[in-house]
C-alpha cells in the first residue's frame, strides 16, 4: 500500500498552458454561427413587400450587431485567460 506524501506532486494540477487556441473551442464556434445567422437574417428579411419597401433589418443592424458578438467574444476569451492563472511555486 502506497502513502502520497507532501511533496509528491498531485494529478490534479493542471498545466498553465491548458488554454486553447480560440479557434478549437465551442464558444468561437457558436461565434461564427451567430455571425452567419445574422448576416443570412439581413439578407433575407425586409426584401418583400410586406413591409412597404422598408428594410426593417438592414446592413447597418447587422454590422452592429456582429461588432457586439466580436466583442461578446473577446471578453469571453479574456475571462477564459485571466481564470486560468496557475501559480506553480515549486523548485
Amino acid at each position: 500500500m502506497t502513502t502520497q506524501t507532501q511533496n509528491e506532486p498531485s494529478s490534479t494540477i493542471r498545466n498553465a498552458n491548458a488554454i486553447r487556441i480560440s479557434t478549437r473551442t465551442l464558444e468561437f464556434a457558436v461565434y461564427v454561427a451567430a455571425v452567419i445567422a445574422t448576416i443570412i437574417t439581413a439578407a433575407v428579411v425586409g426584401d418583400d413587400a410586406s413591409e412597404n419597401g422598408v428594410d426593417v433589418f438592414n446592413a447597418n443592424h447587422a454590422m452592429q450587431y456582429v461588432a457586439f458578438l466580436t466583442v461578446g467574444l473577446m471578453v469571453a476569451r479574456g475571462l477564459a485567460k485571466a481564470g486560468n492563472r496557475a501559480h506553480n511555486n515549486r523548485a
